[in-house]
């Protein structure tokens, strides 16, 4: 007998495999939104989205609401020809990329690709002009979704092979004692994640690079899946898989060890990358990840091997189930802590859990666990005394709702390998309170506009001006215009006070509406000088 026994009793039709397939297939329509989402923001970059430039710039700035690493960065000049630029800098949460070559006029496109801390790609271009604009030149597009379904695919096998196959090694050393009973279902579990993990780190490296498949045996591919956050979850996982199948092939004398090692490589492997772990603080977040990690693979790798044990050997499943049950309780409690901490931090205001759809996965996952939970304490407290007294028909109802938990294990998998494509309200928010800003240069003056926070609604204008050869400009009044005729609104003028700090700001002022508007400064230089300096400034929703 195997696991398949195990499922056929909560999947009457057809074969077990196909009750697990379809399973997976129910929830990769939640898991795997069509969208990609990015989980570092474009805050401010010079040159400004569609400025013209007098003289070709000395470098490029691109600043981001969270640290970023980068990828790929092209400018691609008016004829179309890229060019890769290698020199940059990396300060704080701005990427400082230096100009290798004098530009000539016309229109020219940067084009960038970038890493977040928690492992996620996010690409983007800025078209700027030298002189006066031109066609666009033509720049590739980065094919993002090609991938898309192989990662949370290969997420939700690589969750199976350290959740049900690590976790299962453990439970069988140290709950089951080194029985037998389960021991095929949790191998096939860890080969099936020992396949899964590089393979999930080549996807990550074709959505790091925004390749296609034809691309995925390039060793360049490769090294991108390497070079992001969760190139080390893979490398602890495999590390991590390799003990658990030790504990169950290798010497005897050595399983209990190996076994507690691969658990503990379980959370490590989830705490090295991901929302959660790159959250702040990450003193508390990432052993949070790692307790929860831990956690789940206690719980969901006993489920296995305990009803196979239940089903082939009940005489001896009874010191297995009373270990576990035992156990249980605290392991729970251990799984709602963390977890209710980093839902916390996660999602900080509980209308995020409607308005985002991180925040509607986490609900679906909630209703799963809140099914499991209730599961379990009715097999905790209703059924564990009774088929431990040897009551056969008790003993079948606890292996049939031992099975449906094994289900609901899987389908929290699959929900939580949707998160890969859905920043956390924290990330959003922290993108939302950027400022959007802009740099205006004109030959007689220029300034820096600031608007913050850079989305609709209240929002406050901090405003630098300088002459046009980066002089010092002693305005006697300043007056800001937002202007957006296509929404069909009147200008918004406000006169800006100088505070004494060396800028002029704007405090009683409301952008209605989100895109692009055009902000125009009126700088009254005299009685007798007026400068209007313009340019176009993004406003988010």
């Amino acid at each position: 007998m195997n696991a398949a026994s195990l499922l056929r009793t909560v999947c009457t039709a057809g074969r077990p495999a196909i009750c697990l397939l379809a399973a997976v297939v129910l929830f990769a329509a939640i898991a795997a939104p069509g969208q990609a989402f990015a989980h570092a923001a474009l805050v401010t970059t010079e040159p400004t989205d569609g400025a013209v430039l007098a003289q070709s710039p000395a470098q490029f700035s691109l600043t981001f609401s969270e640290p970023v690493s980068p990828l790929m960065l092209t400018l691609v000049r008016p004829d179309g020809t890229p060019v890769p630029l290698t020199s940059f800098r990396l300060n704080g949460q701005t990427l400082d990329i230096d100009n290798p070559q004098r530009l000539g006029s016309g229109t020219h496109v940067l084009s960038w690709r970038v890493i977040s801390a928690d492992g996620h790609p996010v690409g983007g271009s800025v078209l700027f002009s030298i002189g006066a604009p031109s066609a666009a030149p033509a720049v590739s597009e980065a094919v993002d979704g090609g991938p898309r379904s192989a990662i949370w695919i290969g997420k939700v096998f690589l969750y199976v092979g350290l959740f049900l196959g690590v976790g299962g090694a453990f439970a069988i050393a140290w709950l089951a004692k080194g029985g037998r009973s389960g021991r095929r279902f949790v191998i096939a579990a860890i080969l099936c994640g020992l396949v899964a993990a590089p393979l999930s780190l080549g996807m990550q490296g074709l959505d790091a690079l925004g390749a296609p498949f034809v691309r995925l045996a390039q060793p360049g591919v490769w090294q991108a899946g390497l070079a992001t956050s969760f190139g080390w979850t893979v490398l602890i996982a495999l590390v991590a898989l390799g003990l658990g199948l030790l504990s169950l092939v290798g010497p005897r004398g050595g399983a209990k060890l190996f076994a507690v090692a691969g658990l503990a490589g379980i959370g490590a492997a989830l705490a090295a990358s991901g929302h959660a772990s790159a959250a702040e603080p990450q003193w508390l977040t990432r052993p949070m990840v790692f307790l929860h990690g831990a956690g789940i693979a206690f719980w969901a790798g006993a489920l296995a091997p305990l009803g196979l044990t239940i089903r082939r050997k009940p005489a001896e499943a009874a010191p297995f189930l009373r270990r576990f049950s035992q156990a249980i309780l605290h392991v729970v409690a251990v799984l709602v802590v963390t977890g209710f901490v980093l839902a916390v931090i996660q999602v900080q205001a509980p209308a995020a859990l409607l308005e985002t759809a991180y925040g509607r996965l986490l609900l679906v996952k909630l209703a799963l666990l809140l099914f499991l939970f209730i599961l379990a304490a009715i097999n905790r407290w209703k059924l564990t005394g009774p088929a431990e007294a040897g009551e056969t028909e008790v003993q079948k109802r606890l292996v049939r709702s031992i099975g449906i938990e094994m289900l609901i294990v899987l389908a929290i998998s699959g929900v939580a390998a949707g998160w890969r494509f859905t920043p956390p309200p924290r990330a959003l928010a922290i993108a939302a309170a950027q400022p959007a800003s802009v740099h205006i240069h004109t030959p007689k003056a220029m300034a820096d506009l600031s608007i913050t926070p850079g989305h609709v609604g209240p929002v406050a204008a901090s405003i630098v001006i300088m002459t046009g050869d980066f002089g010092p400009l002693d305005a006697e009044q300043v007056t800001l215009v937002l202007s957006k005729p296509d929404a069909g609104i009147e200008p918004i003028k406000r006169a800006a006070a100088k505070p004494g700090d060396g800028t002029w700001r704007v405090d009683d002022l409301v952008v209605p509406v989100p895109g692009r508007w055009t902000a125009r400064l009126d700088i009254l230089i005299s009685d007798f000088e007026m400068v209007k300096i313009e340019a176009p400034i993004d406003i988010r929703p």
